[in-house]
């Protein structure tokens, strides 16, 4: 992966005047990329992606929109302290941002982590919060200590093959707690583990080729990259505690879930997470959606912000 392209020339690959940029605010150093004019949308994304996983969408969004994709505290080409990734911190990292960028009020949206952050801004900071889409995921609640350890036959396996279960085995939840080990197996071999999750999430792996997963793996190849990536996680508890204390947010909401089985999650997930929310289904894809079925999440973003 010696030869994995740099942000910088990612970023000029892409339609749209992008441009790769860093900014020092509320402590913490953060890498986005930014293009096109008009009314700021920002995007945050997930785990063991960076902002690259939005490149399919951001040059449709960036004509009309000035587009800012984030690396999160601990991601890609921002800073990776040793503290901080609670998601309302984190939240507090983009309101920061957006500030520094001239902006009072943003659309943002967010799929996987950066869908729990983009819910925690909203819900934090809602003068700041023009609209807030979540791309196959929710905030973190009390439901995800009822997560099984093993996987359900029928459920989340098949015969034994959780590759052949109809729901999703979420074992890196757990795996991401422990402290230490996933630094000392996954240095190096990062590329093994965003195959499989790759893999295992998508409906058509090739969705997501080659070049990707190596920018992905390059990304997530240092101890310091891995330990930032499971903090995410293993602030779940302080998210949870902190979700407690939040009321239904007021800014539209939208959920966009992975087909017929994310959509159904979060139909049941998001109705009492706003005043104003709405539910659909982009079919055809699984968890990763920006890049499984890039023009329907365009279709769906460019509608829902307007």
């Amino acid at each position: 992966m010696s030869d994995t392209p740099s942000d910088a020339e990612l970023a000029r690959s892409l339609k749209g005047g992008f441009v790769s940029s860093h900014a020092e605010v509320n402590g913490v150093r953060l890498h986005y990329v930014a293009g096109g004019r008009g009314e700021p949308l920002i995007l945050l994304p997930g785990w063991p992606q960076t902002w690259w996983e939005f490149h399919k969408i951001m040059p449709a969004l960036a004509a009309g929109r000035r587009v800012i994709a984030v690396d999160l505290r601990g991601m890609g080409g921002s800073d990776k302290p040793a503290d901080g990734y609670d998601k309302k911190t984190m939240a507090a990292d983009i309101l920061a941002l957006t500030r520094h960028l001239g902006h009072d009020a943003v659309d943002i949206a967010g799929h996987d982590i950066g869908g729990m952050v983009a819910f925690a801004f909203a819900a934090n900071h809602p003068a700041s919060t023009r609209r807030i889409a979540l791309l196959d995921i929710a905030h973190p609640d009390e439901r995800f200590y009822n997560y099984s350890l093993l996987p359900v036959p029928g459920r989340q396996q098949v015969g034994g093959d959780i590759h052949a279960g109809p729901g999703r085995f979420l074992w890196w939840f757990a795996f991401n707690q422990v402290p230490d080990l996933p630094e000392r197996l996954l240095v190096g071999r990062s590329r093994l583990l965003v195959d499989w999750m790759i893999d295992y999430l998508v409906e058509d792996p090739s969705a997501i080729g080659d070049r990707d997963r190596d920018i992905y793996a390059h990304a997530y190849s240092t101890v310091e990259a891995i330990r930032a990536g499971n903090a995410w996680y293993r602030a779940f508890g302080q998210d949870i505690a902190d979700g407690k204390t939040y009321g239904p947010v007021r800014a539209p909401l939208l959920g966009l879930g992975g087909g017929e089985g994310g959509y159904q999650l979060l139909k049941a997930l998001l109705p009492d997470k706003g005043t104003d929310v709405e539910v659909a289904a982009v079919v055809g894809s699984g968890h990763y959606i920006p890049e499984e079925r890039p023009e329907a999440v365009v279709q769906h973003l460019t509608r829902f912000f307007a």
